[in-house]
C-alpha cells in the first residue's frame, strides 16, 4: 500500500501511494496536469459504479465484446473512476493494467483491490510505464483530451504485442458542430477555469433542463431506440433511465476540462495506418468514432 520502485537501470525512485505505483516522467506538461485534476474532481465527487455502464461500454466498443477479454492481457489509457477496469477485470481477462494520469486512479483502485486480475497505476499515457506485451489496449473517452489525440493512439498501439488489438471511443465533430461553435468557446475561456465547485452549482439549471427534455421527449422505442426526428435521439434514449445525478455529472463533464477535441473522420481515419491491419471505424451514433486494428509488425 505505501513504499517506493527503484529502477534497477538509473536507480531512478517512484512511490507507491495508496496502492498505487505513480510512475511518472520526470516532467510533464502543465495542461496534461492540469485535464487530469480537473477530471479528478468529478471522479471522486460522482465516484459510484453502477450496472448500466457495462451496456453502455459494450455499445461504444463494439464489435468488441465480452468474451473477447477472457484470458487476455489488458491495457487501459486512461481509467477515470474504473468503470471499465472493472467491467474488463470481471468478463476473465487474465490481467489488465489501467494507467490514468491524475488521482481518480486512487477511486479505481478503490473500486478494484479485490479484483486479483486488475492493476492500477498513476502514469502518462504519451509514455506509458508498460511494455508491449499486451493482447489488447483501449481507450475510452480519453484521446480527445489530449494535447495531441493522434500521439496518444499512436503510444496506446505500441504498447500491444505483434498481432494483438487496440480499440477506442472519442468525440466526433460530425453531429457536435454546435458544441464546437457555441459550447467550446465558453469551456474553453470561462467554465475550465471555474473552482470545481462553484462550476458543479452552475450544472445544475442545465442538467434539470437536459433531465426534462430526455424525460418529456426520449422515451426509447420497443427497440430500444429513440425518436429519429429528434437531435441525438439514440444518445438521450439511451440515458432516459439514467439518474439525475449521472445526467448532472455527464454536463459537468462537458464544462470542467481545458482540453477537448471534437475529431472529423478525416482526422481519426489516418490513426488506423502503418503497422494495423483489419481496420475498423465506425460512426457511432452519429456523434463519436469508435476504432478497432490488429496490431502487424514488420
Amino acid at each position: 500500500m505505501a513504499g517506493t520502485l527503484v529502477c534497477a537501470g538509473c536507480a531512478a525512485q517512484f512511490s507507491i501511494r495508496e496502492g498505487v505505483p505513480v510512475l511518472l516522467p520526470a516532467s510533464l506538461d502543465a495542461v496534461k496536469l492540469e485535464t487530469a485534476s480537473r477530471f479528478a474532481e468529478e471522479w471522486t465527487r460522482w465516484k459510484d459504479l453502477r450496472g448500466y455502464y457495462e451496456e453502455e461500454f459494450f455499445a461504444w466498443i463494439a464489435p468488441v465484446t465480452a468474451e473477447d477479454f477472457n484470458g487476455r492481457i489488458v491495457f487501459e489509457g486512461g481509467c477515470g473512476k474504473g468503470r471499465h477496469t472493472a467491467i474488463v477485470a470481471s468478463h476473465g481477462a487474465k490481467a489488465i493494467v489501467s494507467l490514468d494520469l491524475g488521482e481518480s486512479a486512487f477511486v479505481t483502485f478503490a473500486h478494484t483491490r479485490d479484483l486479483p486480475n486488475a492493476h492500477v497505476v498513476i502514469g502518462d499515457l504519451l509514455h506509458p510505464p508498460v511494455r508491449p506485451i499486451f493482447d489488447m489496449a483501449f481507450s475510452v473517452g480519453v484521446l480527445h483530451h489530449l494535447p495531441d489525440p493522434a500521439a496518444g493512439f499512436a503510444s496506446l498501439a505500441s504498447r500491444v504485442r505483434n498481432g494483438g488489438r487496440v480499440f477506442f471511443w472519442v468525440y466526433g465533430y460530425e453531429g457536435n458542430e454546435w458544441i464546437t461553435r457555441y459550447i467550446n468557446p465558453i469551456r474553453r475561456a470561462v467554465t475550465s477555469k471555474l473552482p470545481a465547485g462553484l462550476l458543479r452549482v452552475l450544472c445544475l439549471a442545465p442538467s434539470v433542463f437536459l433531465w426534462a427534455v430526455i424525460k418529456l421527449f426520449y422515451r426509447p422505442g420497443a427497440d430500444g431506440k429513440g425518436p429519429k426526428r429528434l437531435p441525438y435521439g439514440d444518445y438521450f434514449a439511451a440515458m432516459y433511465d439514467y439518474p439525475f445525478d449521472e445526467i448532472h455529472a455527464n454536463v459537468f463533464d462537458q464544462l470542467v476540462t481545458p482540453v477537448a477535441f471534437y475529431l472529423k473522420e478525416e482526422e481519426v481515419r489516418p490513426w488506423l495506418s502503418a503497422g494495423l491491419q483489419d481496420i475498423l471505424l465506425r460512426s457511432h451514433r452519429g456523434y463519436s468514432w469508435t476504432g478497432l486494428a490488429s496490431v502487424s509488425r514488420q
